[in-house]
């Protein structure tokens, strides 16, 4: 049975131990509400691009750039949430002769044996798509590169990630898989949180980076866009005045597109229950076959979540539900009770 109604959107982490579990788990619980099921970026990849930073610590190529301070990631409330030691390339090295390793396309594949097999089986529902999720380039470069080579390392690694894609396109069936680009740091440069200073062109940067890369997605795959401001520490990194920076930069990524989309996902903060922060949607410029996703579920808040789905619908069209961010920081005791969440706004 195809996804009907509200339906619910996984934006990619799932705290769970293996991809088997997150597909066993959403295939039986959400049924015909969902139209894509992410691996739920276990294991290495919890923490969402962190193991990205250990590969090129681990990579000799690579050293820490002692002459920039330290990057803290600080939260709306102060608290340091973790700190970087940002990379340069090593003193003889050229850019185009290293190697990356983010292991991206094996999961992509080996995961993808698995979720044929339940759907094969019955577990997940046949009509239901193998979403894969990728961070930006932009979003490795902003926050583990030093600014004395992130023009460089952009590059090298945009050229790492069409790999990557390359690879997981040839491998695998394109109408049963869904491309998911995760934008974070360019939201948080956008936002100024961030040094604008260090990129003084991001407002053209940005835009551009982002309609390059649903170009190294073949247009006969279906591809989305999440949103986010990070989520650390499993809650809003920062904490925006309303959804206004959302907005902009999903026209961009609408307007830039040189293919169809089929989802933009924005996340909402737990405490915005007011006209305040929705009212920009009523700006947002999206093609009739693209869908919003509203990351509006929160875990123990049914009220809150409802509330914010019902003011977001004052002011645009919304076909989907999702948290705020991946769940895979979160609390493992907490995703019993955000499956309710979800289940209970997608009407199963």
């Amino acid at each position: 049975m195809a996804a009907t109604g509200t339906i619910s959107h996984f934006v990619g982490g799932i705290p769970l131990e293996d991809a088997e579990s997150v597909f066993r788990r959403l295939g039986a619980e959400m049924g015909s509400h969902v139209k894509r099921i992410p691996d739920g970026e276990t294991g290495r990849r919890r923490m969402w691009i962190s193991f990205v930073k250990d590969t090129l610590i681990d990579n000799p190529d690579f050293v820490v750039d002692e002459d920039i301070p330290v990057f803290q990631f600080i939260q709306f409330d102060g608290k340091v949430v973790f700190e970087v030691n940002q990379l340069k390339f090593r003193d003889g090295v050229s850019p185009e002769d290293v190697v990356f390793a983010t292991g991206y396309a094996d999961d992509a594949i080996r995961n993808f044996t698995t979720f044929d097999k339940l759907q094969s089986d019955g577990v997940i529902p046949s009509q239901v798509k193998y979403q894969i999720c990728m961070a930006t380039p932009l979003a490795i470069t902003y926050m583990f590169v030093s600014p004395n080579a992130r023009d460089e390392f952009y590059r090298v690694y945009v050229r790492h990630l069409a790999d990557e894609i390359g690879k997981i396109m040839a491998a695998l069936p394109h109408d049963r898989i869904t491309y998911q680009w995760d934008v974070c740091q360019e939201v948080l440069m956008w936002e100024g949180y961030l040094s604008q200073d260090e990129h003084p062109a991001f407002r053209t940067e940005i835009p551009e980076s982002l309609s390059m890369l649903s170009g190294l997605v073949p247009p006969d795959v279906e591809l989305g866009y999440h949103l986010c401001y990070g989520s650390p520490a499993d809650e809003h990194l920062i904490l925006p005045k309303d959804a206004d920076v959302l907005v902009e930069l999903a026209n961009h990524i609408a307007a830039g597109a040189n293919r169809p989309l089929a989802y933009i996902h924005l996340p909402v903060p737990r405490d915005r229950n007011d006209e305040d922060y929705f009212r920009p949607l009523e700006h947002l410029k999206l093609d009739e076959g693209t869908e919003l996703y509203l990351g509006c579920v929160h875990s123990g808040d049914a009220d809150g979540n409802a509330t914010k789905l019902d003011l977001a619908r004052r002011f645009t069209t919304v076909a989907g539900v999702g948290a705020e961010c991946g769940m895979g920081r979160g609390r493992p005791e907490h995703f019993d009770d955000m499956l309710v969440r979800h289940r209970n706004l997608s009407g199963v």
